[in-house]
């Protein structure tokens, strides 16, 4: 953590405890740099940083004041011990009755799996599309079958070098978006019947995956703070015999969780020990608001292990269904499993993000959408300290754009989703992240739109609606 985070959450903590409050004026940046012994550049960052965060805001030539609307603090969730034994999946049913639902354009999007395709740059992407399917070279019919457009390949081993992960060509394969990445991994790894530890809570689409290919799961509790359980992970790998590990080590879905880098590299050298390989889904790993990317599992990977699996339709190009994999190991028989089943994904579309990633601006880009998400984040904590109930919890990620909520004891929050869908406002119901329908109390909430006045109606009612049962 830099000295700037670290000073701004003192600040914060002061402001959540009561000491600093509402109105109040925060220490002024030559008292709090001689004070705290950090530089006048330090605290102004922290300072940034916190109206960010929407805790403090500026008053031309008065200094800083805690806002008066500051999010209040809550009380993290609390991810239960789930069963210990392997479960046959079976959600499909429950899930696509939801996801059916929520469709309409005009009903408020907080239970989707998606960011506002209004923050992504979708003009300066169709010029490349048009660009690059003028220039095609008609040979790349053949030539750009798995593993894919060199170019994009070359551009995304650019992004890991720069995040410090130097990985060959060699294992990158372009997919049809990070779901089919993710399930060529599982393909290449297990057979029907074998057992898969996954995340408690996981996202549904990782339980859908595994009851296609008639595989049992096995539940890892996740710490809303820092990921997955390891001291159940290692009990149950001297337990069960597991095949795979799929997990998100970063803005976990539908938690948010973010594993800190030593807990990393500890999953990695428990996971070697073992000999069971990784499936590591980082789709939202752009989506960070700290001043530094997490680094991915895959960075203390020596064996091949990890399968590091990302995708651009969260950070750039949604419905361009571009994804890929850095598989180690296990890259020719993806590669192979690849064409055995789609042949390869859009050329037009590798080569338009091709394009995009070399003549773009896709970091400035990413510095936006990343601002816009931390706002609105700040925006949707606001409200819920508005309208929820104080013994609501709440999950506060350092990135993506789902919080997770831990309502009262004895809340329904199947029963919740269809009072709120009669009032035009989507969410995402627990069960649905869990092969044996735990989290019945819990809802996920996506805050990836820009704040409008619809939305802070919509938390105004969905607020009123948990406090009336």
């Amino acid at each position: 953590m830099k000295r700037y985070e670290k000073f701004a959450d003192d600040i914060a903590e002061l402001i959540y405890t009561g000491v600093l409050g509402p109105g109040q004026r925060v220490p002024s940046v030559r008292y709090a740099s001689q004070t705290y012994g950090v530089s006048p550049s330090t605290v102004f960052q922290a300072y940034y940083l916190l109206e960010r965060r929407g805790l403090i805001r500026a008053r031309p030539r008065s200094g800083y004041f805690v806002n008066a609307h500051a999010p209040r603090p809550f009380s993290e969730p609390q991810i239960g011990e789930p069963a210990s034994e392997s479960t046959q999946v079976d959600v499909s049913e429950l899930v696509f009755s939801i996801l059916e639902s929520i469709k309409d354009p005009h009903t408020v999007p907080f239970g989707s799996a998606f960011p506002s395709p209004t923050l992504f740059p979708l003009q300066r992407l169709a010029r490349s599309l048009a660009s690059a399917t003028r220039d095609m070279d008609p040979r790349m019919v053949v030539t750009d079958l798995s593993p894919g457009n060199p170019q994009l390949r070359r551009q995304i081993a650019l992004r890991y070098m720069v995040g410090g992960l130097m990985l060959p060509m060699e294992e990158l394969l372009i997919t049809n978006g990070a779901l089919e990445a993710l399930n060529l991994c599982l393909q290449a790894v297990t057979e029907p019947g074998d057992l898969v530890a996954i995340e408690a809570p996981a996202f549904y689409a990782c339980l859908q995956v595994l009851e296609r290919l008639k595989l049992k799961a096995v539940e890892i509790p996740v710490h809303p703070r820092e990921g997955i359980d390891l001291g159940v992970l290692a009990q149950t790998l001297e337990r069960h015999p597991v095949k795979a590990v799929w997990c998100m080590t970063n803005f976990q879905n539908p938690v948010g969780a973010s594993m800190p880098e030593d807990k990393k590299q500890a999953l990695v050298e428990l996971l070697r020990q073992h000999q069971v390989p990784l499936i590591e889904d980082d789709v939202y790993a752009e989506l960070y608001y700290a001043q530094q990317a997490p680094k991915p599992a895959k960075a203390f990977d020596s064996e091949g292990l990890v399968m590091h699996c990302g995708s651009f339709a969260k950070s750039l190009a949604p419905g361009y269904r571009i994804g890929w994999v850095a598989a180690g190991r296990f890259a020719k028989k993806i590669e192979r499993l690849k064409l055995m089943t789609s042949l390869c994904a859009s050329m037009p579309a590798q080569a338009a993000i091709a394009d995009y990633l070399q003549h773009g601006g896709y970091d400035r880009h990413l510095r936006r959408l990343r601002y816009a998400l931390e706002e609105q984040k700040n925006a949707m904590l606001a409200a819920i300290g508005r309208h929820f109930p104080a013994s609501v919890r709440v999950s506060h990620p350092s990135g993506g754009y789902f919080l997770w909520l831990e309502l009262p004891e004895g809340m329904d929050s199947l029963k919740l989703f269809q009072m709120a869908l009669a009032q035009g406002i989507s969410i995402a119901p627990g069960p649905i992240f869990s092969p044996t329908r735990r989290f019945r109390n819990c809802i996920r909430l996506n805050y990836g739109s820009p704040w409008s006045e619809q939305s802070e109606k919509a938390m105004e009612t969905l607020g009123r609606i948990v406090r009336s049962f």
